[in-house]
């Protein structure tokens, strides 16, 4: 006789196991549902033990998701908004040369004339190569493909030949270039790509200076930075505009009918970071506008 019942406690226990299992996967097939379909996990719903710690990892599991999705989507928009600008930038050159070469071909022009026209299809043709360049450069920035060597350098050099890059732009505008004597201090920074930083300030400068204007340049060293300013007496920023100047493609009220992409001050603003600096700008609507570069000095 006890040896039935003992048979029948085991069965009952077997039976009793099986149903407790078919209600632990149950449970798990309902928590794992949440999961994929994005739904908050209950955790008042379940026993403290074994099966909490899982339910409490499925709910991290899900969070991560989350997070996943939502930098998707971020993503996703950064890439449409790119599309976009990209688009809205190559608009106007690519609609140009499309009239030039119309032009070229259907017209009898003169010598003097197919120059000029000429002369005109290169320029956008460089603003294109401009244009795609900067991106190509935005993106592996942003991205950190590139790698970015910088080193302790003599500054002087640096600012020669970005005034250099520029020069030609100067003299054709009559502008008149003040630079104050200055210590050709070492700070770290890349020549090549913090050259960039200053061309693209100083051409900034030229484009919305006056004839006749003046660009002043000078260098001021303090405990742990060096500024390198750049002062011109052009048209000035909007106060509320001041703050969004460094945005990607962002172009002013008053950049209309100013050849220009917007992409300038936010590749200078990643090439900065990547050397450790900064920059700051001040301005006055009207009076002009001053754009400091701040480098770490060297040997620190």
């Amino acid at each position: 006789m006890d040896y039935f019942l003992l048979l029948a406690a085991m069965g009952f226990g077997f039976l009793l196991g099986i149903r407790k299992r078919r209600r632990m996967y149950r449970e798990i097939d309902r928590l794992l549902d949440c999961v994929l379909d994005r739904e908050e996990i209950c955790y008042s719903e379940v026993q403290e033990g074994d099966f909490s710690a899982l339910v409490s990892k499925l709910g991290r599991i899900r969070q991560m998701m989350d997070r996943q999705v939502e930098r998707a989507e971020e993503e996703k928009e950064q890439v449409k908004s790119l599309v976009s600008n990209l688009s809205h930038q190559l608009k106007t050159p690519l609609a140009n040369l499309s009239l030039y070469a119309d032009i070229l071909e259907g017209q009898e022009l003169d010598d003097g004339k197919r120059r000029e026209v000429t002369g005109k299809v290169k320029r956008q043709v460089e603003k294109l190569d401009w244009i795609i360049g900067s991106l190509g450069k935005m993106v592996k920035l942003e991205q950190d493909v590139i790698t970015f060597e910088a080193g302790e350098l003599p500054i002087q050099q640096t600012i020669l030949e970005a005034i250099d890059a520029v020069y030609g732009k100067i003299e054709k505008k009559n502008l008149r270039i003040n630079s104050e004597p200055y210590e050709d201090v070492r700070l770290f920074h890349n020549r090549k790509w913090t050259a960039e930083v200053f061309v693209n300030i100083l051409e900034n400068a030229v484009k919305y200076t006056k004839p006749g204007g003046t660009i002043r340049i000078a260098v001021h060293s303090f405990e742990l930075y060096t500024e390198i300013l750049f002062a011109d007496s052009g048209c000035g920023i909007r106060k509320e505009e001041i703050p969004c100047i460094f945005g990607r493609f962002y172009r002013g009220k008053d950049a209309k009918g100013v050849e220009g992409s917007g992409i300038g001050l936010y590749l200078s603003n990643l090439i900065l970071e990547k050397e450790k600096g900064y920059m700051t700008v001040r301005s006055v609507y009207g009076e002009g506008s001053c754009f400091s570069v701040f480098l770490k000095n060297g040997g620190r």
